[in-house]
């Protein structure tokens, strides 16, 4: 495993962490078994990965409820826990409150941060997002509320999620940012301004999607039909739609020669890919069990050549992907 030094958090990091959306969520998702979940989320920190990050939104406080049963036994000052507020769950809601909605409140996120501890199983949260922007809240109360709990040590490092640079700003004005968590990777590139932006700061990422819900695995070679139609493949990426689902299919064949080349699985190129750039502090993936977890981390065995990143860049230039 290769590790990252995060400059304002000043903590080191797995250059992969472990993301969880999929684990606790089969209506986005589609069924992932439980125990596999927890047995890979356990492989993968067996593997050298020191990040984990969910929220309780992620299948309704389930996601969080999982990686708590999965962190125990090991030791838990050597494992960074990441999760969210501010997108409330039914889980996290206020008695006769909207089942969902954004509520980034001094109040909602004194409340989200007592029930995260207590799904996961901790006392102290690493690194805290607001997982959406609140337009109806004023980042100083929000950042007062992040405040108040670095201050009490409830968290360590506050973070923003799906953010943009005036938004980022804003609530720079209150506080420190430690981290931020934006989409990444080669068919999801429109943030690659706002990542290296915020790396000369100091504030570090968290890339999510590193696998393109999964077509960067190379799994998937016709355009499928997902029966679901809550399947994120349906609605939050568009990876699976024509025209890009035809132009990511041509990167691939590019990313099997590599993968060949070097004998390795196609997911390797595409986590190596966003994991050296200097600019990007973690890729989150995803998992289903104790087998794909120690596959993603071997992709740290090895590395991709200069010019096999510049070839792969110079494909997605003239695809026009991402």
């Amino acid at each position: 495993m290769r590790y990252k030094k995060f400059k304002n958090a000043n903590v080191e990091v797995s250059s992969m962490a472990v993301g969880t959306w999929g684990i606790g969520s089969a209506e986005n998702y589609g069924n992932v078994d439980r125990n596999e979940g927890i047995e890979g989320i356990q492989a993968a920190l067996q593997g050298g990965v020191n990040l984990i990050d969910t929220a309780p939104v992620y299948g309704n406080g389930a996601s969080e409820k999982i990686v708590g049963e999965a962190i125990k036994g090991f030791d838990r000052s050597k494992l960074l826990i990441s999760t969210k507020c501010g997108l409330v769950s039914n889980v996290s809601k206020p008695l006769g409150g909207a089942a969902t909605g954004r509520d980034a409140t001094y109040k909602n996120i004194m409340r989200e941060a007592r029930i995260s501890m207590a799904l996961l199983g901790i006392d102290y949260i690493d690194f805290y997002y607001i997982h959406w922007p609140d337009l109806a809240t004023d980042p100083a109360e929000t950042m007062s509320a992040l405040n108040v709990l670095k201050k009490r040590g409830i968290i360590r490092y506050i973070g923003l999620s799906n953010h943009n640079e005036e938004q980022i700003q804003a609530f720079q004005e209150w506080g420190q940012i430690d981290v931020i968590q934006p989409p990444y990777s080669m068919v999801a590139r429109r943030d690659t301004g706002l990542i290296k932006w915020c790396y000369e700061r100091g504030i570090d990422c968290m890339t999510y999607g590193s696998l393109g819900a999964g077509i960067l695995t190379g799994a998937v070679r016709k355009l499928p039909t997902f029966d679901n139609p809550k399947d994120i493949r349906n609605t939050f990426y568009d990876f699976y739609r024509e025209p890009k689902f035809s132009k990511v299919m041509e990167l691939l064949k590019i990313m099997d020669g590599i993968a060949e080349a070097h004998g390795k699985p196609v997911a390797q190129v595409a986590i190596n890919w966003s994991t050296q750039q200097d600019f990007v502090g973690t890729a989150l993936v995803g998992l289903a069990n104790a087998e794909q977890a120690k596959e993603n981390c071997s992709a740290f065995d090895w590395e991709l050549t200069a010019d096999e990143i510049a070839l792969l860049n110079s494909t997605l230039d003239r695809l026009e992907i991402g």
